[in-house]
């Protein structure tokens, strides 16, 4: 029997398992699918789940089962690329055939001294229950500060405003506008949400130490009673300690193939690849849509596609609280409640297509 070994059941690895269960495994193939949990994870959820606006079971979808499917709970610490292995953290070993790396991000600190220590996070499903329990015993009128502006800073801040309008948030960003990825449009009818609801914004910061209960931003002091940190991801550390080339966010350089060079049978999908987009669900599952037929090709002895069209994401889109929203679909831009909706509709048929 083949072994085809999936590292990390997220948005990718759930998309090959979709694609080849129950009808598109050869006989001779069994696959193995390695998590920290026992089931998928929509991580595009967390911060709902941080600020305590939606349940632990909502964010979940059961893996797949089929005869040929193994699930391994476990932490990968180590890829042996040249004796084709993968080590957990309990010593286990498991050999593969096939390798489909899909370990996702963690956040990064940017060596800020003090962030890893004293910040919360929501790039796990554990970390953001942590997050979730010292958020919501905060006493009223505590102090948040979350760190990074982006999607995920965006999104958890307005969740954590409509889930406890007695809290002070601040809202620290590098930049002179929010959400600098979009057009300025947007990012304006963000920042009056905010205004409107009492969230500070605290423009061009540079977060230069963190010790307990303390930010500081450009070496001032200011007190907070929790702080999130939402300020940029790297890859997972295992693919980090991978003696592969990367590129300059520390992503794996892939053949059009998808796999690392001079490894045919090693594919990494989403965060951790080196890609023309910035990592996203959608485009680790356009991913998983080539490596899917690369990896039917090679077990058939075919020669897989010489190279893939580009894949074409859809748009993006972000939520301000449970009524409003923001995003780009097809480059145009959208506000208001019509992008809440539409986000609201791509998770339920996503959960829907796969297991509940």
């Amino acid at each position: 029997m083949r072994n085809l070994v999936l590292l990390g059941g997220g948005y990718g690895n759930m998309r090959i398992l979709l694609r080849l269960l129950p009808n598109n495994v050869p006989e001779n193939v069994h696959i193995t699918l390695v998590d920290r949990v026992p089931y998928h994870c929509l991580k595009t959820e967390y911060y709902a789940l941080a600020a305590g606006t939606i349940s632990d079971h909502h964010i979940r979808v059961p893996f797949p089962e089929h005869p040929r499917l193994t699930h391994v709970f476990g932490e990968v610490v180590k890829i042996d690329l040249e004796n084709k292995s993968v080590i957990l953290s309990d010593e286990t070993v498991i050999h593969y055939d096939e390798l489909v790396i899909g370990l996702g991000c963690e956040d990064k600190y940017h060596n800020v001294p003090g962030a890893e220590e004293f910040t919360h996070s929501i790039q796990s499903i554990d970390k953001s229950r942590a997050t979730y329990q010292k958020l919501n015993n905060l006493p009223p009128g505590s102090i948040v500060g979350v760190v990074g502006a982006g999607l995920s800073g965006v999104e958890l801040a307005s969740e954590l405003v409509e889930s406890r309008p007695d809290l002070h948030i601040k809202l620290f960003d590098r930049g002179q506008r929010i959400l600098s990825m979009f057009p300025e449009r947007l990012s304006n009818y963000v920042e009056n949400w905010f205004h409107s609801h009492g969230v500070e914004i605290v423009r061009q910061s540079n977060i230069t130490k963190v010790e307990e209960n303390v930010l500081y931003n450009h070496d001032e002091p200011i007190h907070c009673d929790a702080i999130v940190w939402t300020a940029g991801v790297q890859p997972n550390k295992v693919v980090r300690e991978l003696d592969v080339e990367k590129d300059g966010q520390g992503r794996v350089v892939l053949t059009n193939q998808h796999n690392i060079p001079g490894y045919e049978n090693v594919y990494v999908v989403g965060d951790c690849a080196s890609l023309p987009h910035a990592p996203s669900a959608q485009l680790a599952e356009g991913q998983a849509e080539q490596i899917v037929q690369v990896l039917q090709k090679r077990w058939r002895g075919e020669e897989p596609p010489s190279e893939f069209p580009p894949i074409k994401l859809k748009g993006i889109l972000g939520s301000l609280g449970k009524k409003h929203g923001f995003g780009l679909v097809a480059d145009r831009p959208l506000i208001g409640r019509v992008p809440r909706l539409l986000k609201s509709g791509v998770l339920w048929m996503y959960k829907y297509h796969n297991g509940h």
